[in-house]
């Protein structure tokens, strides 16, 4: 469809079939639950670390464990997505991992909630599965929204704070992830009826092995680099906030997980706004004006209580130094944010510079962004049980968001001026 701008030049703007905001919709959906499920240690944890007498790196491991195999998989995913189509794979996912989910229900043990979480873990795959599959049927100038709007069912990590609490303290956790369980299968069904064909499926050349070649491309590499910060900064964080905040504040287990919610609502829906500020500016610009305020907010975040006491002529002055809680979920929101056009961005970088292997490439970058969500809860508890100050998670995450700075402006700015709009 041809249309008139305002200075009298003529554009076109791209056709959008009604199938393909089917598919939109059918794969957010999907991987919304997807998410809701992955995340779901998150909640249930709080409660399995008292159950279990877990330390803080016990906990961190029982919160990441899932989020291992879901980086893992997403390579393997995404290749096969690209040869069998994201229908297909999508709706096995589902399908599949119902099983382990439901198992869940019965484990006694750490080494139990461990070994099935590796096997639900599954589900955080689905994202290199439907982002290809998404953009295969948008055109170029809307990839970056329609990728976006598709990364934006990481709103499940929201879901998950508000509905596995309720679901939890209403019937007990066993309850939580036969509910789940259900809700995957309920959800592959209307994946495939409300889905349609990959038209990129089968066109994929040569051996499985010819798809790796595009690791020799040091462009990937700083890909993963943006994503191990934004995505899985904001994996960890979801997962480590509840706690966080009945530690620090005092909150009830439902309080903490509805304030945490103010860091995932904004980290999940605001993708597909990304997505459109990454088409429209391009993908450089938003990274790294994005990294920019997410390295302002963890610095005040990382600041930990702090009492001085001053000498004056009259005596000692005591002045104390804390973020409080409204500050606490102000910044969070702020940055659960730029996390979130620093994910939709880097996607555009990949449809923008690997638009014939896709499959592979978001394989790639989302199992670095996945591995960045296993490690750093992790570490957040190892730096927690070692220094004893709760706040050393934002400043791991803090030099983390520096060391990205450097590389971007050493492989990107010095060169190539930043994007002014478009149009």
């Amino acid at each position: 469809m041809s249309v008139q701008s305002g200075t009298g030049r003529s554009a076109v703007e791209p056709v959008v079939s009604a199938k393909a905001w089917s598919v939109l919709f059918a794969s957010t959906f999907a991987f919304l639950v997807c998410f809701v499920v992955w995340m779901m240690f998150g909640v249930l944890g709080v409660p399995l670390r008292d159950e279990l007498q877990l330390n803080s790196t016990e906990f961190g491991l029982l919160t990441s464990t899932p989020v291992l195999t879901g980086a893992l998989m997403r390579l393997p995913l995404g290749t096969w997505t690209d040869r069998f189509g994201g229908r297909l794979v999508m709706t096995v996912l589902l399908v599949v991992c119902a099983v382990p989910v439901y198992v869940v229900s019965y484990a006694t043990a750490l080494w139990q909630f461990l070994l099935i979480g590796l096997f639900l873990g599954c589900v955080g795959a689905s994202f290199a599965v439907g982002t290809p599959y998404v953009a295969r049927f948008f055109p170029p100038a809307r990839r970056g929204f329609a990728m976006g709007f598709f990364g934006a069912g990481t709103a499940g990590a929201a879901v998950n704070l508000f509905v596995t609490p309720s679901l939890q303290a209403a019937y007990g956790w066993r309850f939580v992830p036969r509910v789940y369980a259900v809700a995957l299968l309920v959800t592959a069904v209307i994946f495939w009826f409300a889905s349609a064909p990959d038209p990129g499926a089968g066109q994929t050349k040569g051996s499985w092995l010819d798809g790796f070649k595009v690791l020799r491309n040091p462009h990937v590499w700083r890909l993963c680099q943006y994503y191990s910060i934004t995505f899985g900064g904001f994996t960890a964080l979801s997962l480590w906030i509840p706690q966080y905040l009945k530690a620090e504040y005092g909150m009830s287990l439902v309080m903490a997980s509805m304030f945490a919610a103010g860091f995932s609502l904004p980290g999940s829906v605001l993708r597909a706004v990304g997505g459109a500020l990454a088409d429209r500016l391009g993908a450089h610009s938003v990274t790294w004006w994005g990294l920019w305020v997410a390295w302002i907010c963890l610095f005040l975040l990382s600041y930990p209580p702090t009492d001085f006491v001053i000498h004056t002529i009259d005596g000692t002055a005591s002045i104390h130094l804390r973020v409080s809680v409204y500050m606490f979920v102000a910044l969070a929101f702020v940055l659960g944010g730029v996390f979130a056009f620093g994910m939709a961005s880097t996607f555009k970088y990949v449809a923008d510079d690997f638009a014939e292997n896709m499959g592979v490439v978001t394989g790639i970058v989302g199992l670095a962004g996945g591995l960045g969500g296993f490690l750093l809860p992790i570490i957040f508890g190892i730096l927690l049980d070692f220094f004893r100050v709760r706040s050393t998670c934002f400043m791991f995450l803090y030099g983390i968001v520096w060391v990205s700075l450097i590389l971007i402006y050493l492989s990107e700015v010095r060169r190539t001026p930043v994007a002014g709009p478009v149009g």
